[in-house]
């Protein structure tokens, strides 16, 4: 099922997402609807809380849906260790129309669970790791708007303001 993404402002997304404790067909097929979502999307990555979910559930895909085997899913991630620094533009679907450059670390390793409680460990450079920075961030209440510089912030949220008023947002 295609789940409505959540935009900005919605609180959802400044509230950190629960730790997932059951791990049933529930929880999978929510996982599944996530890709189904994120893929209708043109996304790359999609968390919990952007379907208006708090949960901390984690989806990306960087072959967007063309190849099965790069799916990844991570239950209650977090990054254990990072390194280096990368800057590069990214977007958001809860962001739709805004693209900005944020720096982020160049690589990362994060700790996760799989959809049936697993845990594991996997590394992600360049694209891997700024979306999995992404979307973890977004499992801790972190909107990418808040990793601008305040320049940009302050430009975006007055697009954002503008875009509501018009009611294109």
């Amino acid at each position: 099922m295609n789940l409505t993404i959540v935009k900005y402002p919605d609180p959802i997304l400044q509230q950190p997402g629960e730790p997932v404790t059951e791990f049933n067909d529930e929880l999978r097929q929510l996982i599944a609807d996530m890709f189904e979502s994120m893929y209708a999307g043109q996304g790359v990555g999609l968390a919990a809380p952007q379907v208006g979910v708090s949960k901390r559930i984690v989806v990306i895909d960087l072959s967007g849906g063309k190849d099965p085997e790069t799916k990844i899913v991570l239950v209650n991630p977090e990054i254990i260790s990072s390194e280096g620094k990368q800057y590069g533009e990214e977007g958001c679907l809860s962001f739709p129309e805004i693209r900005e450059r944020v720096s982020r670390a160049a690589k990362v390793r994060v700790r996760a669970q799989d959809g049936y409680g697993k845990w594991f460990e996997q590394d992600g450079e360049e694209l891997l790791a700024r979306c999995f920075q992404h979307e973890i961030d977004h499992v801790d209440g972190i909107v990418f708007l808040f990793r601008m510089s305040p320049l940009k912030r302050n430009l975006n949220q007055r697009k954002i303001r503008k875009l509501q008023n018009e009611g294109a947002w």
